[in-house]
């Protein structure tokens, strides 16, 4: 199947591990569910896997040293310089382990998407499964929003719910959740990419398709 290398719209991927996520992006580009693959895929660490993947699907990648910008706001400022100069217009976080400068925030208000393994508001930040967990919750699952000045706060996007069973570990459960990101990631970026998006009073409202 023919992957569509140009579109109007271009966006970028920040990872910084395996990108599991970044996977199941360019294979739904493949599958026709996302229009387009990434401009760009950048990353704070030199060794992510998620670089080797972008180079297999022949996208062009970066590596921003950390040590080289050091603070968050000098950090901040480089990335948006560099996507800047590719004329980046959306970017899509998967698995990017920094908190983004309000810098970047503001640079793509309502442009910037991530995925979080919790169904928002509940449990946003780290070890989300074993808090899960040991507050006895039935069902647990993923959230895509737009990135705001908080953490794990912006505009909910898409859920998707899994039940937890009463077996489950935080292995067990996180395959599980792992599964449904790579289902609804897609298909919010594909949204976002469309311009089917927009944030009315801090809700999300979604356009069909014609």
């Amino acid at each position: 199947m023919t992957i569509p290398l140009n579109h109007p719209h271009k966006y970028a991927v920040l990872a910084s591990g395996r990108g599991s996520n970044l996977l199941a992006i360019m294979k739904a580009v493949g599958d026709g569910i996302v229009p387009t693959l990434p401009s760009l895929v950048l990353s704070d660490k030199r060794d992510a896997k998620a670089l080797d993947c972008a180079k297999e699907y022949g996208v062009d990648t970066l590596y921003i040293d950390p040590k080289l910008h050091k603070g968050r706001k000098v950090y901040g400022a480089e990335i948006v310089r560099e996507l800047r100069n590719r004329s980046i217009e959306m970017i899509c976080l998967a698995g990017f382990m920094r908190i983004l400068d309000e810098n970047i925030v503001n640079e793509f208000p309502n442009r910037i998407i991530n995925i979080h393994p919790s169904l928002l508001p509940a449990f946003p930040g780290l070890d989300v499964q074993r808090r899960a967990l040991e507050a006895g919750a039935e069902e647990s699952g993923c959230t895509v929003h737009f990135v705001d000045a908080g953490v794990d706060t912006g505009p909910i996007i898409i859920q998707a719910k899994v039940k937890i069973e009463k077996s489950d570990s935080v292995e067990s459960l996180s395959q599980r959740i792992l599964k449904e990101e790579h289902r609804i990631y897609p298909l919010a970026l594909t949204a976002l990419i469309e311009g089917r998006l927009r944030v009315v009073e801090g809700k999300v409202i979604e356009e069909k398709r014609h």
